[in-house]
C-alpha cells in the first residue's frame, strides 16, 4: 500500500507531469553519481511520491543499477522485520558470501531459519554486508516507500544502512508523509520535500486525464486540489457526467483532506459485499498476496472468489500486479475507508479467515487475537508465545501489545494479572514506558491483589518508585520481600529471579548500608546449583571490591573475553557494572557503544542509560574529557525525556568530576551540591559518595586541602575501607594527598596501611599506581619515597589513565625538588605538565608550572616544548585524518558534525607546525617519538 499512488503522469506514459526537476535532482544524486548517497523524500498524502519513486527505479534499472524495493504496510507495522524481508529476500543467492554470524542473523530475522534472535546492531551490519556483497556485481539502489508504516525493527536497520553508504556504490531512497510520524530516524540525512504541483502542471495533468471537463469545473477542481495530484485525479472521477460537463451544480465546498476521505468511503461503500470483504481481508493481511487472499476467500464457504475484485479494479481503487501476484491499493486512504465502513463483526470474520490460512505462527496469533471476542485461553497462550518471540527479537513495544491482548483474552484472573504484570515489567525495564507500566500494574493489582508478590510486579514497581520518589529503602524492601516470598525455589536458571537479583544488587549499591546487603547475600547464597558467574562476580567487584577475591577478578577477565561477541544489551551493561571498580570498562568500550547506538535507534532506554554511564566513566579515566561531557549531556537529556529521573545524578557526577579536574570548581561544587541535595532525603548513599569525590577533587584544585581531606574522609574514614562503599577506592589518592598537606600524616599512614592490607593493587593497575603514589606521599624517608614513586610510575599500562599518572608524577616531581634533585624533578614535572595541559586541567598545570619555576625552569625551550599540545579530541581527529578518512567519515565515527571536524583540524595544523593534511602522519609520528604525547 503506497502513500501516493495517484499518478502524476499521463496514464501509462513514463513522463511525470511537473516533476522533471525533482526527478533529475534525485537521479543526479542517487543514480548518476558513482558514490553511494541517501535521500529522504517527503510530502503530503497524494502528492505523487510513489510515482516519483517508480520513475527513479525505472531510470536506475535502465542505468544498470540493481533495484531493491520495500514499502511500509499500515497493518503490518507491528510485524518485526516485515519491510526488511521485502527488501532483502531477493538477495538470498548472496547469503553464502557472508560470514556465518551474519548469515545466521539475516536468516533468523527474515524468518528463513529458527534460532537466537540477532542483536539489532549485528543484524544491521549483516544487512549492510549483504548489500556490499551484491555491489560486487554492480551498483545497488534500495527504495523504501511509506516509511511512516515501516515496522520499528526494519526502520532501525534501514536507518543504519542509510548512514553508512559513503565509499560504496549503494544508494538509499526513502519516502514518507510529512504529516505522519515514523520509527525511521531522519536526522542527519539529506531530505527533499516534494511540493504540490504548480498551476501550469496541475492544469496539464487534469486536461490529460479529463479532456472533456468543462472550464468552470476545471477551475473549481484546480482551486480545491491546490496542486495535489491525487485530488486532481480523484475529484473529477467522483463527479457525475452532468457535473463534469457543468450541467449540474457542483458541491459548495470540497476541502482537500476531509473530502478525499469522504470520497474514498463513499466509493468503497458502493462496492458489492463480496468485493468489500476481499478488500477488508487484503487490508488486514497487509501483504497483498493473492494466494493468501484466495485462500481466505475459500473460507467464506464459496460465497466469494477473486473475481469479486473486478468492480474495485474497474473503479481504479486497486490494481493487480500479475508479475508479483499482489493486490495494490491505489492509495492508503482506500484501505482506511475499507476499515472505516466495516463492522466489528466483519473485521473479526476477516481476521478469523486469515488466521486459518496463515502458516506463520506470529501472524496467525495476531489475527486470532483480533478475531476473538470472548476470553479464550488457547488464543491467549498463542499470543503470549508470540510476545516471547518478538521480545527475543528486541521488539519490546510489540511484545507489550501482544501480552496486553493476551491478558484481555485470559479467562482466569490470575493469568490475566500475570500477563499484565509481565507487560508492565517489559515496559519499565526495556522500553522506558514508565507511565504505561504504571497503568498496567494498577490493572494487574485490581484483577489479582496477590500479583504484587510476583518478581515481575516488584521489579516494575521498583522502577516506578525509583523514578518518582526515589526512595531506595522502600524499593529495596519491596524487591527483597518479593524474592524472599517467591515460589522460584532459588533456581539459578530462573530468568525472572536472576533479573530481580541484579536489580537488587543495584539497590544495595545505591543505599550503601550493610543491612541492605544482608538479604541480598542470603538470596544469592541460596541459589542452586550455584549463582550465575556474572552475578557472583558482580557481588564482589561491584558490591565490595576492596574485599574482592582474586578468583572473582580472574573470573571477570574470562567473562570480559566474551564481550565482543555478546549481543544481549542487558548482559553487556551488567558486565560493565562488574567492571567499574576493577577498572575494566575499556574492555567493554565497543560493546557499550553498540548498546548506545541501539538506544539511539529506539532500543531499550535503561540499557541506553547504562551504556552511557559506563562510557562516561571510561572516557573520564582515559582522558577523553570532552567525550565524557558530551555523553553526560546526552544521558541527562535522556533521563528527562524518558522519565528515568533517578539516574540523573550519575551524569551530573560525570560533568562535575570533569569540571573539578579542569579547575572549574564553581561549576563542580554547584553540581555536587545538586547531587547531595537530591540524594540526602532519598537515602542514595552512592550519589552522596560521588558528590563528595567531586568536592574533594575540586578542593584540591583550589588548594584547599583541609576541605578535601574532610570530603574524602566522609566517603570512608582514614585507616579503613568501609564495607560496601566501593567508591572509597576512587578517593584514596585524594584522601592521602590532602591528609599529608593538611597535617594529618598519621591518618595518611594508617590509610596506606589499610590499602596494602586490602591488596587493592591486585584489583587493577590504576589502583596499583595510586597506592604506590599514596605510599610514597606518606613515607618520611626521601630515598624510600622516591623508590616507591619510581616503581609505581614504571608499571606497565599506566598510560591508560593519564590524569592519575600525571598527579602521581606531579607529586614525584615535588618530592624530587624538595630533595634537591632539580634536574630529575624537571623531567617528572614537565611530563605531568604536558598531560595536564592536554587534558585542560588548568589548576594542576599551574601547580606543575610553579614547581618547575622553583626547580629553575625558565619556560618552554625548543627541545623541551617544541609545539603546542593537542587536546585528546584534536589528537583523535588528527590520527583519523592521517589514516585517510575524510571529514565526513570522521564525523560519522565520532558522532560530531563534519564542520566540527574541520574546526578542530584548523586548530591542529598550526599546533603541529604544518599547513596541510598530507603532513599529518609525519607530524604525529614525530610527536609520539618525542614523547610529547604524554
Amino acid at each position: 500500500m503506497h502513500d501516493a499512488t495517484a499518478s502524476a503522469s499521463t496514464g501509462g506514459v513514463d513522463h511525470l507531469v511537473g516533476r522533471d526537476a525533482d526527478l533529475n535532482r534525485i537521479v543526479s544524486l542517487l543514480v548518476s553519481s558513482s558514490a553511494g548517497s541517501a535521500l529522504l523524500l517527503s510530502g503530503e498524502a497524494g502528492v505523487g511520491k510513489t510515482e516519483l519513486l517508480d520513475a527513479v527505479a525505472r531510470t536506475a534499472s535502465e542505468a544498470g543499477m540493481y533495484v531493491l524495493r520495500a514499502a511500509g504496510v499500515q497493518f503490518e507495522a507491528d510485524v518485526s522485520y516485515s519491510a526488511l524481508n521485502q527488501a532483502l529476500l531477493p538477495l538470498t543467492d548472496f547469503f553464502d558470501s557472508l560470514s556465518s554470524t551474519h548469515q545466521d542473523a539475516i536468516k533468523v530475522a527474515l524468518g528463513l531459519r529458527v534460532g537466537t534472535p540477532p542483536e539489532r546492531l549485528l543484524l544491521s551490519n549483516a544487512a549492510l554486508a549483504l548489500l556490499q556483497a551484491r555491489v560486487l556485481k554492480g551498483p545497488v539502489l534500495l527504495v523504501v516507500d511509506d516509511l511512516q508504516w515501516v515496522d520499528r525493527a526494519s526502520a532501525a536497520v534501514f536507518g543504519f544502512i542509510a548512514r553508512r553508504l559513503t565509499g560504496n556504490p549503494i544508494s538509499f531512497l526513502g519516502a514518507s508523509r510529512t504529516e505522519t510520524g515514523s520509527f525511521f530516524e531522519r536526522s542527519g540525512l539529506p531530505q527533499l520535500e516534494l511540493p504540490p504541483l504548480d498551476e501550469d502542471a496541475s492544469t496539464r495533468l487534469v486536461d490529460s486525464r479529463f479532456p472533456g471537463l468543462a472550464p468552470a469545473v476545471r477551475r473549481r477542481v484546480l482551486e480545491t486540489a491546490q496542486g495535489n495530484p491525487l485530488a486532481l485525479l480523484e475529484l473529477p472521477s467522483a463527479l457525475r457526467a452532468g457535473q463534469r460537463g457543468a450541467q449540474e451544480i457542483l458541491p459548495y465546498v470540497l476541502p482537500l483532506s476531509q473530502r478525499l476521505q469522504s470520497l474514498f468511503v463513499s466509493r468503497v461503500r458502493s462496492l458489492p459485499t463480496g468485493t468489500r470483504y476481499l478488500l477488508l481481508v487484503a487490508t488486514l493481511d497487509g501483504t497483498g498476496d493473492l494466494s493468501t487472499l484466495h485462500a481466505a476467500a475459500r473460507e467464506s464457504g464459496g460465497e466469494v472468489d477473486l473475481e469479486d475484485l473486478a468492480p474495485a479494479e474497474h473503479d481504479q481503487l486497486v490494481s493487480l500486479d500479475t508479475s508479483s501476484r499482489r493486490l495494490v491499493f491505489r492509495h492508503p486512504l482506500i484501505s482506511s475507508a475499507v476499515v472505516e465502513i466495516s463492522t466489528g463483526h466483519e473485521r473479526r470474520a476477516a481476521h478469523r479467515a486469515l488466521a486459518r490460512v496463515q502458516s506463520d505462527p506470529e501472524r496467525r496469533a495476531w489475527h486470532l487475537g483480533e478475531a476473538t471476542l470472548e476470553p479464550d485461553e488457547q488464543v491467549a497462550v498463542q499470543l503470549e508465545q508470540h510476545a516471547r518471540r518478538i521480545l527475543n527479537r528486541g521488539d519490546a513495544v510489540a511484545a507489550i501489545a501482544a501480552l496486553t491482548r493476551a491478558a484481555d483474552l485470559s479467562p482466569v484472573d490470575t493469568d490475566r494479572a500475570r500477563r499484565l504484570t509481565e507487560a508492565a515489567y517489559i515496559g519499565a525495564d526495556a522500553t522506558g514506558s514508565l507511565r504505561s507500566a504504571s497503568e498496567l500494574l494498577k490493572d494487574a493489582r485490581r484483577v489479582d491483589p496477590y500479583q504484587r508478590r510476583s518478581l515481575h510486579f516488584a521489579a516494575a514497581a521498583v522502577q516506578l518508585l525509583l523514578n518518582s520518589d526515589g526512595d531506595v529503602r522502600t524499593a529495596h524492601r519491596l524487591l527483597a520481600g518479593a524474592i524472599a516470598e517467591g515460589k522460584h525455589g532459588y533456581d539459578a536458571t530462573n530468568v525472572a529471579l536472576t533479573d530481580a537479583l541484579h536489580l537488587l544488587l543495584l539497590l544495595c549499591f545505591y543505599g550503601g548500608s550493610p543491612e541492605m546487603w544482608e538479604p541480598f547475600q542470603t538470596a544469592v547464597n541460596q541459589l542452586r546449583p550455584e549463582p550465575p558467574p556474572l552475578l557472583a562476580v558482580a557481588v564482589q567487584t561491584f558490591g565490595d571490591p576492596a574485599r574482592a577475591e582474586a578468583a572473582a577478578v580472574s573470573q571477570l577477565t574470562r567473562i570480559l573475553d566474551t564481550a565482543m561477541d555478546e549481543t544481549d544489551s542487558a548482559r553487556i551493561v551488567r558486565m560493565g557494572t562488574a567492571s567499574i571498580y576493577p577498572d575494566r570498562l575499556s574492555a567493554l568500550r565497543e560493546p557499550s557503544w553498540r548498546v548506545v547506538h541501539q538506544g539511539r535507534d529506539g532500543g531499550p532506554v535503561r540499557r541506553h542509560l547504562g551504556g552511557l554511564m559506563h562510557l562516561c566513566l571510561d572516557s573520564y579515566h582515559s582522558g577523553r574529557w570532552d567525550e565524557t561531557a558530551q555523553l553526560a549531556n546526552e544521558g541527562l537529556q535522556l533521563c528527562e525525556e524518558s522519565g528515568y529521573s533517578f539516574f540523573a545524578w550519575y551524569f551530573l557526577y560525570n560533568k562535575a568530576i570533569v569540571a573539578a579536574s579542569r579547575g572549574d570548581t564553581d561549576t563542580a561544587q554547584a553540581l555536587a551540591d545538586q547531587m547531595a541535595d537530591w540524594a540526602t532525603p532519598r537515602g542514595v548513599r552512592a550519589a552522596l559518595d560521588y558528590a563528595r569525590h567531586v568536592q574533594a577533587v575540586a578542593s584540591i584544585s583550589d588548594g584547599d586541602f583541609e576541605s578535601a581531606f574532610r570530603h574524602a574522609s566522609a566517603v570512608s574514614p582514614p585507616g579503613q575501607l568501609a564495607r560496601y562503599t566501593p567508591h572509597a577506592l576512587w578517593v584514596i589518592f585524594d584522601l592521602v594527598e590532602s591528609a599529608i598537606r593538611s597535617n594529618h600524616r598519621t591518618e595518611a599512614v594508617n590509610h596506606v596501611r589499610a590499602l596494602r592490607e586490602a591488596h587493592v593493587d591486585e584489583l587493577s593497575p590504576r589502583l596499583g599506581l595510586l597506592l604506590g603514589g599514596c605510599a610514597a606521599l606518606a613515607c618520611e624517608e626521601d630515598d624510600v619515597a622516591l623508590r616507591l614513586f619510581d616503581k609505581s610510575l614504571s608499571a606497565r599500562g599506566i598510560d591508560r589513565w593519564p590524569f592519575d599518572r600525571a598527579r602521581v608524577q606531579l607529586a614525584h616531581g615535588e618530592r624530587l625538588r624538595r630533595s634537591r634533585e632539580t634536574m630529575a624533578a624537571r623531567g617528572s614535572l614537565l611530563s605531568a605538565l604536558r598531560i595536564f595541559e592536554q587534558l585542560g586541567a588548568r589548576s594542576w598545570a599551574q601547580r606543575a608550572t610553579k614547581e618547575l619555576r622553583a626547580a629553575g625552569w625558565n619556560g618552554p625551550r625548543s627541545d623541551d616544548h617544541p609545539k603546542q599540545e593537542l587536546t585528546p579530541q584534536e589528537r583523535e581527529i588528527a590520527q583519523l585524518a592521517a589514516s585517510g578518512l575524510t571529514n565526513k567519515q570522521i564525523a560519522e565515527q565520532l558522532f560530531i558534525s563534519h564542520r566540527t571536524v574541520g574546526a578542530h583540524l584548523y586548530q591542529v595544523y598550526p599546533k603541529l607546525g604544518i599547513s596541510s593534511r598530507a603532513a599529518l602522519r609525519d607530524a604525529l609520528t614525530a610527536l609520539e617519538a618525542s614523547g610529547f604525547d604524554g
